[in-house]
């Protein structure tokens, strides 16, 4: 078995620059000062271009037909070589010039936006949002004229394998046909009932941090493994046993932060969960970013809003912050993390709102990708897609198409895996709790063992070997669909069975 054997050599070798520009962008969201931009765009443009020119060695294409032949490979072998080849065709289709003027294009586009959405100036990012789209549109066509794919399609591929408009369509087609009718069924609900009582504030950054990292371990964070920062826009991030969530934090809300803590953690331990004996390998590595986004927000909104969790989470910060009355009582912390109200910030958005905010993104950047849409005509699209969608003025670009890093850092085909997860941990909750009773009783006590321990078994320790249907089919019994997140909308905003 020679030629595999020099595979996986020649990607653990990528693994480790993965791993090292992992660690580049994390400091260049959280460490790095302004002026050091244009040197580390140049640095992580070199890591791109060597990372690429060792996987689109012709000689790789030659191994992968060896090792296919070469017989006695068991199921995650094959499964690896499967995803070697599928990175293979990514990469060989893009020219490494195109790679390393992409790379430098976002990098430098990131950095003009932390300024522009903070001045609330789309202009000042307009050139630079161009150029990064012009330059993913390119790769998006090479991709796709060697994949067979239309150019949204091969940079949807690139984060989700296997996806394609085609399956993303109905479904959305299905939550923009029900959504309407639901949010105004859960808002005339929540009218009747008496209104949330705010939490007092001011909540110190120290205590929220001390609280945020006590939740994380008990979700199961392994800090030997990881760390928890700040940035502007929070996320998962870092290396291989090395994983680096961030949030960010408001003296004024006790909630925001926390939650973003317990989102970015669901990421996290798919990432301390993945088998340590494929780490380096394709096959070890996330199945996609609908299943990653799916653990951020079955932890966050399946586990970490449910009613048993908040009576858990309500003494603490009763007690952290020395509160006192029935605002921080359990009922009304839950009533408080299950209000429903249309709001302009997609990460702040409730889980029912909040597909409204991915369907209007994946309806621009799919025109941007297909040249249907300007960059130019980009504020007016999305303001007026906000108010078609949720009924909302947009009084700024910062609280419009600002306030996302995704298309400044050139992710386009990215932003739909957000609900796509979000249908995936509706299934994958469900599942576990039919497979283990003690699941949310545990969340009231602050004990994630069980359902840390299913999420393993069923969905951290497969990472790579099954495609993404193929891993929801045996976790849950059916492929990705809306079914079971529709209904536990219903059940847990209108009080409906089953």
């Amino acid at each position: 078995m020679q030629a595999y054997a020099t595979l996986t050599a020649t990607f653990a070798r990528l693994g480790a620059l993965e791993d090292a520009s992992g660690i580049l962008g994390w400091d260049t969201q959280t460490q790095m000062p302004d002026g050091a931009s244009d040197t580390r765009g140049e640095q992580l443009a070199v890591l791109s271009v060597l990372a690429h020119e060792i996987l689109t060695d012709p000689r790789n294409a030659e191994r992968l037909d060896a090792a296919e032949a070469e017989g006695q490979l068991g199921p995650w072998e094959r499964a690896n070589l499967r995803e070697m080849r599928r990175a293979y065709a990514h990469a060989s289709a893009v020219p490494g010039d195109l790679v390393a003027a992409a790379s430098r294009a976002a990098t430098r586009c990131e950095m003009i936006w932390r300024e522009a959405r903070r001045d609330s100036d789309f202009a000042r990012l307009r050139p630079h949002l161009e150029e990064v789209l012009r330059l993913r549109r390119l790769v998006g066509e090479a991709k796709g004229a060697a994949l067979g794919l239309d150019a949204y399609d091969a940079l949807l591929d690139g984060y989700d394998p296997g996806m394609r408009r085609s399956r993303i369509d109905p479904i959305f087609a299905e939550l923009r046909a029900v959504l309407p009718d639901l949010v105004s069924a859960v808002r005339e609900r929540q009218a009747a009932e008496p209104a949330p009582l705010p939490l007092p504030g001011p909540f110190p950054v120290e205590v929220q941090r001390e609280i945020g990292l006590r939740l994380m371990r008990a979700v199961g964070f392994d800090f030997a493994r990881g760390r928890l920062d700040v940035s502007l826009h929070p996320f998962c991030g870092g290396a291989t046993d090395d994983v680096r969530i961030t949030t960010r934090y408001d003296e004024a809300s006790a909630t925001g932060a926390l939650m973003g803590v317990l989102h970015e953690t669901g990421h996290a331990l798919y990432e301390q969960g993945r088998p340590s004996a494929w780490r380096h390998q394709p096959v070890g590595q996330a199945r996609g970013m609908s299943l990653h986004e799916s653990q951020s927000l079955l932890v966050e909104m399946q586990a970490c809003r449910s009613a048993e969790f908040c009576a858990f989470l309500a003494p603490t910060l009763r007690h952290a912050f020395g509160g006192e009355g029935p605002a921080w009582d359990a009922e009304n912390l839950h009533r408080l993390y299950t209000r429903v109200e249309p709001g302009f910030i997609r990460v702040d958005a409730d889980e029912v709102t909040y597909p409204a905010h991915i369907l209007l993104r994946y309806r621009l950047e799919t025109a941007m990708i297909a040249g249907d849409l300007t960059v130019a005509d980009l504020p007016g699209a999305f303001n007026d897609g906000m108010k078609e969608l949720l009924g909302l003025t947009v009084p700024d670009d910062r609280h419009g198409c600002l306030q996302d890093i995704h298309w400044p850092g050139g992710s386009f085909g990215y932003f739909p895996t957000y609900t796509l997860g979000a249908l995936a941990a509706a299934q994958l909750f469900k599942a576990a709790c039919a497979a283990h009773p003690g699941i949310r009783p545990g969340l009231a006590a602050g004990d994630f063992s069980q359902l840390r321990g299913w999420l393993r078994e069923n969905v951290h320790a497969r990472a790579s070997l099954m495609e993404t249907d193929e891993l929801l089919i045996a976790a849950t019994g059916q492929p990705l669909g809306a079914q079971d997140f529709l209904a536990h909308l219903r059940r847990r905003y209108l009080g409906a069975q089953g």
